[in-house]
């Protein structure tokens, strides 16, 4: 059965998109942000943050042998050592703080070539907070937070307003 086979195979062999994938990695790494089309992005985000949680685990390891074990892991699907080495020792301390989401990917539009959609793709940093929501919307998931007493609206009293009508008539 094919169920859950489905990644972007990016119109290549299974070596060569572990080739590119390692490569554009190495050079996220290096560079901390890379210019490539929107489909090698999306397929990349994947595979660099899997790689950057190794290193992660790597740091928060106490025995060196779990620590290298780790980093082996990471070495065979990055295959670059330096950038290995970099991301390992100075680059994961910029990540600790942050659960997930270690790349952002921002759409550029066509490549004037061949119309090819592209992206700019970088490394965030932990104490980059993203962007903010707008006030004006709420989510579309939210329940109204409004209290059961204060549902029915407040309707003058029965007395104020036939009162007010007789001093009129006067």
């Amino acid at each position: 059965m094919r169920h859950k086979k489905h990644r972007a195979t990016l119109g290549v062999t299974r070596e060569h998109r572990e080739a590119m994938l390692s490569n554009l990695t190495a050079s996220l790494i290096t560079h901390d942000r890379i210019k490539t089309t929107l489909t090698k992005a999306k397929a990349l985000r994947p595979f660099a943050e899997k790689i950057i949680t190794k290193a992660k685990r790597a740091a928060a390891k106490t025995d060196p042998k779990d620590a290298l074990h780790l980093r082996r892991l990471a070495h065979a699907d990055l295959r670059d050592e330096t950038a290995l080495t970099l991301l390992f020792n100075e680059k994961v301390k910029e990540f600790v703080n942050r659960d997930g989401g270690y790349t952002r990917i921002y759409k550029l539009g066509a490549r004037s070539g061949d119309a090819a959609e592209m992206a700019l793709i970088e490394l965030v940093k932990a104490e980059d907070g993203g962007y903010k929501k707008s006030k004006g919307r709420k989510p579309a998931n939210a329940k109204a937070t409004k209290p059961a007493a204060e549902a029915p609206a407040a309707e003058p009293a029965p007395e104020a307003a036939p009162a007010a009508e007789g001093e009129a008539k006067a």
